[in-house]
């Protein structure tokens, strides 16, 4: 045996080394374990001595939700209702009412009707907006005690007070089991073209999408567009799940990298694929994140299907939830996760903000090249860039001011009672004319107020001299023109955001999906390329 003569300098830089790995570890526990106590000490002495009560669980929760803010979006805190709202997310099946709704300071506003539950049979309509329930009135509740109102027991019955075009009706209403489908929408496009649409990866998605997939092959499936836009991602598994259905056993879809060893992993496929030749076209859009784009870069990776529309929204990072004290929990950030060709397609760079908050793009720095299967290039920094781009207007301040407001909302609900019918789903379009309506609706609509805007009132009210109200109100004529302007810059996708929130409050959204089966433009190029056959071939050959 070979024996190891160590020198007496070899073993004191080894036990230097251990000493100062220990202190390292010790220091900084003792560091937590320092702040920690300031944190108690400090609450407890407001606690006890400040002149006014305190509400403990909402200073927590304030001091909790600061202390992640300069992280990243995704880290969060669960209180226990948003825990019970997170495996809603999860699992898809709740007791409620089948509604989506807004919480505001007037009551619980109704934003959608889900065809056939409770709130459906009860008459319920979007942009309905609950005042009381059971008597008792929820105007100025906080959002955590409104959203227990709605949810409970499966056939519990309980009765709401609805404010509606200024009228008060009454309600009564049981709950349901709402079970949320993640595929609520596959049929056939033409003879050979099956169309999927999945809008979340919860507990349900890849069964979900099995189902969908044989249902559309025994009626003649030979070629699938499968429609990930807007779909914010879930579960990792089941995004590894539904890419095995298209590729081979033991291929790699996603790898993680974790400061935690044991979080860094590569995950395979595991099960029999259900197709590995059928054409596919994978839709994209700037709002499909995470397991969205885990599923369209693995497919694009091993050029197993095109990626069509626009570049994805660039969530390259996992998280796992935490269970804390008290049934709360924490979601935080554990790894970055990496297609199969080795791309991070994270877009923003959270740990180097600068001085005033904002947070770069990894891509600022530069972007580095990847190839596929077949030799093809594809890009980190920034999303998945689709293998064929449709091209839409650029966003413009006003515009994205415009679609975070409720104005779009708003207007649909006036068409709605202002048209007590329209054509049917398939035939519904928003005119030029119908456009110009809107923005002549915008002037009375008090949600959309652009910066310029706002700024603007708050210098008027703070202002000395009120005796400028005439050349205020031309410069506010004139501030009102130039977001026109602005929001009709994009007119291609105002039109059809406003048709589909248009078509949902006369046929649910069922009826959208049925209106851009055969409308919409994205879907179109799909089907055009996937009926040729050289084109499609030559976009996933190395070229």
């Amino acid at each position: 045996m070979k024996k190891f003569n160590l020198s007496k300098k070899t073993v004191l830089v080894l036990l230097v080394g251990v000493i100062f790995l220990s202190f390292s570890f010790k220091s900084k526990f003792f560091e937590v374990a320092k702040q920690i106590e300031i944190y108690n000490t400090l609450f407890k002495e407001l606690n006890m001595y400040y002149v006014n009560e305190i509400n403990p669980a909402e200073l927590t929760n304030k001091a909790i939700k600061n202390t992640l803010k300069d992280l990243d979006p995704y880290t969060n805190f669960y209180n226990e209702q948003d825990v019970e709202d997170a495996k809603i997310r999860r699992e898809g099946e709740y007791g409620g009412i089948g509604v989506s709704v807004y919480y505001s300071k007037v009551g619980i506003e109704v934003n959608e009707i889900y065809k056939g539950y409770s709130a459906d049979k009860a008459d319920l309509k979007a942009g309905d907006v609950i005042i009381s329930v059971d008597g008792q009135s929820v105007k100025n509740m906080e959002r955590d005690q409104l959203s227990m109102y709605l949810k409970g027991t499966p056939n519990s019955e309980f009765s709401v007070e609805v404010l509606r075009q200024g009228n008060v009706i009454k309600k009564d209403i049981i709950r349901d089991k709402v079970v949320v489908n993640p595929v609520p929408f596959s049929e056939m496009i033409d003879e050979e073209t099956g169309y999927i649409v999945l809008t979340r990866f919860n507990d349900k998605a890849s069964s979900e999408v099995k189902k969908a997939f044989r249902k559309l092959k025994k009626e003649g499936m030979k070629k699938l567009v499968f429609d990930l836009r807007a779909n914010p991602g879930g579960s990792l598994r089941e995004s590894i799940n539904i890419s095995n259905f298209f590729l081979p056993k033991g291929k790699t879809i996603v790898s993680t990298k974790a400061k935690v060893k044991k979080w860094s992993n590569t995950y395979k496929t595991t099960n029999n694929p259900l197709d590995l030749e059928i054409p596919i076209v994978v839709l994209v859009n700037g709002r499909s994140a995470s397991a969205s784009e885990i599923v369209s870069g693995s497919l694009q990776d091993y050029d197993r299907a095109v990626i069509m529309g626009q570049r994805s929204f660039g969530k390259g990072l996992v998280q796992r939830y935490r269970e804390l004290t008290y049934g709360t929990q924490l979601k935080v950030t554990i790894s970055k996760y990496y297609t199969p060709s080795g791309r991070c397609i994270q877009e923003l760079d959270y740990a180097n903000r600068d001085k005033n908050g904002k947070v770069p793009k990894f891509s600022d720095k530069g972007i580095n090249a990847f190839k596929t299967a077949n030799g093809r290039t594809v890009f980190d920094g920034g999303g998945v860039l689709p293998d064929f781009v449709i091209k839409t207007s650029k966003r413009t301040e006003a515009t994205k001011r415009l679609l975070s407001s409720r104005a779009v909302f708003n207007f649909a609900t006036n068409y709605f009672y202002q048209n007590p019918q329209i054509e049917s789903e398939a035939d519904f379009e928003f005119k030029d004319s119908e456009f110009k309506k809107f923005t002549t609706y915008l002037k009375v609509d008090t949600t959309f107020v652009t910066k310029q805007e706002a700024l603007f009132k708050e210098a008027y009210t703070a202002s000395i001299s009120k005796n400028i109200s005439k050349e205020y109100k031309g410069i506010q004529d004139k501030l009102f023109d130039d977001k026109i302007i602005e929001i009709s810059k994009n007119k291609d996708i105002l039109k059809r955001t406003i048709k589909e929130e248009i078509i949902k409050r006369y046929h649910y959204q069922q009826g959208v999906y049925q209106h851009n089966l055969n409308n919409d433009l994205v879907i179109k190029e799909a089907v055009i390329l996937l009926h040729n056959e050289d084109r499609y071939k030559q976009l996933l050959s190395s070229k």
